[in-house]
């Protein structure tokens, strides 16, 4: 059965306003950043529960609430205010699946970095005049959260590698996109 452009416009919009109804988000990843109302909060929990999406939902779910626990339910604060101390507390064990402990840590680091020299996260992923493209934007923001070589980086997609980096325009997605739906979040403005 050969199906018709109409027929599969159809079926696109059909499954958007599936997916794009507050009905959906308490059975999906996007529950994790909307308990939150601080910017910077939703932005890390975002980031993180994106970054740990493959699998079952429930689990990715699960996953994203310890990770959030783990910061004390307040990710930005944690962020820039954690010792050496409380990173040590983080349990030696898999955070989801191939993320473990290690790479939790290598994110909290790289996130402090980033938010001492900038107020948001969309503030690394601006488009810049000479950029043609996102993946230009997606790969500088890739190189600026992995400032060194680590098993972490893994977790960041590159577009410039043949990545379609899923995960992260999940996660930008949630960031950018603005309707009277509610399920994105629209906090970027840029």
């Amino acid at each position: 059965m050969i199906l018709k452009e109409k027929d599969i416009f159809d079926l696109l919009d059909e499954k958007a306003e599936y997916y794009n109804s507050p009905d959906f988000i308490t059975d999906d990843p996007i529950q994790i950043p909307h308990r939150f109302s601080l910017k910077q909060d939703i932005e890390i929990a975002g980031f993180l529960s994106a970054s740990i999406a493959w699998g079952n939902r429930k689990s990715i779910i699960n996953d994203a609430n310890k990770m959030m626990e783990l910061m004390g339910n307040s990710p930005y604060d944690f962020i820039m205010n954690f010792t050496d101390s409380d990173l040590d507390r983080i349990p030696q064990k898999a955070i989801h699946r191939t993320f473990n402990h290690e790479d939790f840590i290598f994110f909290l680091k790289n996130f402090r970095r980033i938010y001492t020299q900038f107020e948001s996260l969309e503030d690394v992923f601006l488009i810049h005049d000479n950029e043609i493209n996102f993946s230009h934007s997606i790969e500088r923001f890739r190189n600026h959260f992995i400032s060194e070589k680590h098993r972490g980086q893994k977790h960041v997609s590159s577009p410039y590698k043949n990545s379609a980096s899923k995960r992260l325009i999940m996660s930008l997605r949630w960031m950018v996109r603005k309707d009277k739906k509610g399920v994105d979040f629209g906090i970027w403005k840029n």
